[in-house]
């Protein structure tokens, strides 16, 4: 199959990590892989993966943007040459696009929703959902039927998957550790986008109760967004500045992750949670928030710890209870691997993906590669 992804850019992210993931695993099947988007900083590794990248104009959240219009008209007198079989879409913005220049080409249109959107009006009329949507959890699709009547029909759920060979190593621990204040601090981490959803107040809340108990603790607060300033406001009114340190971004999250000794996501909302996974593969206690897809992927006091979502007492609960006891982080560790290993692969994402892909052929009467 030649296949098109289309996307908003390639910066470090969870949608990014995904479609490097899919794109080298329908690699390794022999399908062709393009992938048009604005580009961005991961942008080698994709080359490196053998997967095609076109440049377009996406870089933009608006799905009325006149660079949907530019990108569309460069994409459709392009795609002739290509011999798409079909057109895979990753946000809102690109799933219009995706939707439009499938009608051009007469190619079917997939769309995966990585996570919650709001309903509004536009999306309710113009809803551009494609011959098929992935949903990345259970319970985005559940979101899908209850909030926009999708047909369940039309639906189907493939968790992200991720190269658990790439995760699991501690070799370097001391080394990347260093930078953090040595062997015997402790170091809790986060990553994601800085955005109110991902609920970092609440472990910033968290903290001096956490420090109190264990003063050698350092939380590291992975990722950039619009809350960056509150979130850095919070901190000094909470005399944190020599206990919480921002980090705006990292290339390789396997390297920061054999740093840490917890990893949480308090999240309000999440469809899965790609970084939760990463760390779960890499061996690490993990705690999140009972919400979303975090649900699927923690199993409390099995493989990690659920609290609340929004109650700092329960983070602080649950943190202090795992900084206290290496034993145990080191057991729900060693089960969060096994799950993650076990059930979220590379492989069974690819495999699942393509046969939707042929599902979405069979519908439109192409055959694919």
């Amino acid at each position: 199959m030649n296949i098109l992804f289309i996307a908003n850019h390639l910066n470090v992210g969870g949608i990014s990590s995904y479609l490097l993931t899919l794109g080298t695993g329908l690699r390794q099947k022999g399908h062709r892989v393009y992938l048009a988007c604005a580009g961005g900083e991961l942008k080698e590794k994709f080359i490196q993966a053998g997967i095609d990248l076109i440049k377009v104009p996406l870089n933009t959240k608006n799905e009325i943007s006149p660079k949907l219009l530019i990108s569309f008209l460069k994409l459709r007198k392009i795609a002739g040459g290509l011999d798409l079989d079909l057109i895979h879409s990753h946000s809102r913005t690109t799933q219009v696009l995706g939707c439009c220049l499938a009608g051009a080409l007469g190619s079917p249109h997939i769309f995966t929703c990585h996570g919650f959107f709001k309903p509004r009006l536009s999306r309710w009329m113009y809803g551009c959902w494609g011959a098929k949507v992935i949903a990345i959890s259970q319970q985005v699709k559940e979101h899908l039927i209850n909030d926009f009547k999708l047909d369940k029909n039309m639906i189907e759920v493939i968790h992200n998957g991720i190269d658990v060979k790439k995760f699991g190593s501690f070799s370097g621990r001391d080394t990347q550790r260093a930078g953090f204040g040595g062997p015997d601090t402790l170091l809790i981490g986060m990553i994601a986008r800085l955005s109110g959803v991902k609920g970092h107040t609440f472990l910033i809340q968290a903290m001096p109760a956490v420090i109190k108990k264990f003063p050698q603790v350092k939380l590291l607060i992975i990722g950039q967004g619009k809350t960056e300033k509150s979130l850095r406001q919070e901190v000094r009114e909470l005399a944190l500045e020599n206990s919480v340190i921002f980090i705006p971004e990292i290339s390789n999250t396997r390297d920061l992750l054999a740093a840490l000794d917890i990893f949480v996501m308090p999240s309000l909302q999440e469809g899965l949670g790609l970084a939760l996974m990463e760390a779960m593969a890499q061996g690490l206690a993990v705690v999140g928030s009972s919400v979303g897809g975090i649900k699927t992927l923690i199993q409390d006091k099995v493989n990690g710890l659920l609290v609340e979502p929004a109650n700092v007492e329960s983070l602080q609960e649950a943190i202090t209870l795992l900084l206290a006891d290496a034993a145990l982080r080191r057991d729900l560790g060693a089960c969060a691997r096994q799950f993650i290993c076990a059930n979220f692969s590379q492989e069974a994402m690819t495999d699942q993906t393509e046969l939707v892909y042929r599902q979405a052929l069979e519908k439109t009467g192409k055959r694919g590669g």
